[in-house]
């Protein structure tokens, strides 16, 4: 039965018609492995890594599949991945971080930090069809360049809110200031605040931010700052050679042959991903394993602390988790805060529909997902590498996890 059709179910009726396992007494989580390891068998997804905890103690981690089909290496649960658009609300923490310490603001303009977003212009495209099933129409041509009302502020890009598109072309090795200097030049697509549209690159301006006030590399701020005082020692932008050893390698479906076949991560304009030239990109740089990517909202369910240390301020993490796009038109169901996705109506997208309104997190162009679920106290993360299989927030795997998790809670 497909659990598309199933979103309006409760979690119990859901657990009874999906494939029936029945979890150990000492394990009210083994049907999870299970359920994932049908999409490996089927071919979908080259292996899969799941963990399920609460604030203070993860309840469930297990691997399925493989890492490295060429090689026949099997998936490990402490296997990195890159975590693509995850990275996001990393780089709001280390903005957040900052707003504490008293050297930002939210609503500070970007052309405090970079002075190159002075003067901006919009340069407005009316929007196309093509999308949702409507008819594509007639590309209408750009209107005149216009002065923009206002500044782009920290907020416009933490919400995707600012106007800025996508930097499509850049050479790999650029400084973080070198990619912001051209950046800075691009003509916005819509007036700062008047809508909502994805920006990787507006993440990524925001990694700049952080090493002007910050007064260090974007990569050392966050180690500092963050990495090590939640011991996530197994994250970076750049894996080591020994870590590679551990690295998920990334996958498409060929359509023809039905096969999985390795692909390249585009967004690392062809460089390794030992490559440390490459700047550490804060809209989707990162490598990371589902414990460390635990850890960062373990925290943040606990108000900003971890372990006895006071990583954020309780008013700061409320800040970072409550809606910030008012009437603007996000992703369905789900308007966006301060670098994290919330959750506003669960039904409106089938992977949501076990979470409570209020839930926070972000997904990856590859698959990964990451959700904390305040009103359950559960941390949920899935670490899988699939390319081109719709959209990832939603995927078949992302469905089935949160349903087979969500039935095992108390």
């Amino acid at each position: 039965m497909n659990a598309r059709r199933l979103s309006w179910l409760p979690a119990l009726a859901l657990a009874f018609l999906l494939p029936a396992v029945v979890a150990p007494a000492q394990d009210r989580f083994a049907a999870i492995t299970p359920q994932m390891q049908a999409f490996v068998d089927r071919n979908e997804i080259s292996g899969i890594v799941t963990l399920v905890a609460t604030k203070d103690r993860v309840l469930h981690l297990a691997a399925v599949g493989s890492s490295d089909l060429a090689a026949g290496r099997k998936m490990q649960t402490d296997d990195f991945f890159w975590i693509a658009s995850m990275t996001k609300p990393i780089t709001g923490l280390a903005i957040a971080m900052l707003v504490d310490d008293g050297k930002l603001k939210f609503d500070d303009p970007v052309e405090k930090y970079i002075p190159e977003f002075a003067h901006a212009t919009v340069v407005e495209r009316p929007a196309g069809g093509g999308r949702g099933g409507a008819p594509a129409q007639p590309a209408a041509p750009p209107a005149a360049p216009q002065p923009a009302s206002r500044p782009i502020t920290l907020r416009d890009l933490l919400t995707h809110t600012s106007g800025m598109g996508e930097l499509s072309t850049r050479a790999p090795h650029l400084t973080l200031a070198e990619t912001a200097a051209l950046a800075g030049k691009l003509p916005l697509l819509f007036q700062p605040g008047s809508r909502w549209q994805y920006s990787t690159t507006g993440l990524d301006m925001l990694g700049r931010v952080v090493e002007v006030a910050g007064g260090m590399s974007f990569d050392a701020f966050l180690q500092k700052r963050l990495f090590d005082p939640l011991g996530m020692k197994n994250t970076t932008f750049w894996l080591t050679p020994e870590q590679e050893k551990r690295y998920a390698k990334s996958y498409v479906l060929n359509a023809d042959t039905k096969k999985l076949e390795e692909t390249p991560i585009s967004y690392m304009y062809n460089t390794a991903v030992t490559d440390r030239g490459r700047p550490p990109l804060g809209g989707a740089g990162l490598f990371s394993t589902a414990e460390d990517i635990a850890k960062v909202y373990q925290m943040m369910l606990n108000h900003g602390e971890f372990n006895g240390k006071r990583i954020l301020r309780p008013e700061t993490v409320a800040e970072m988790t409550r809606k910030q796009t008012g009437d603007l038109k996000a992703r369905a169901g789900m308007p966006w805060a301060l670098a994290f996705c919330v959750v506003e109506d669960p039904k409106a997208m089938e992977a949501n529909v076990m979470l409570t309104p209020g839930s926070f997190g972000h997904g990856g162009a590859y698959g990964t997902n990451s959700w904390a679920d305040p009103g359950k106290g559960v941390v949920y993360i899935l670490m899988l590498q699939r390319n081109r299989m719709g959209n990832p927030d939603n995927s078949p795997m992302h469905q089935a996890f949160q349903i087979a998790a969500a039935a095992a809670l108390p």
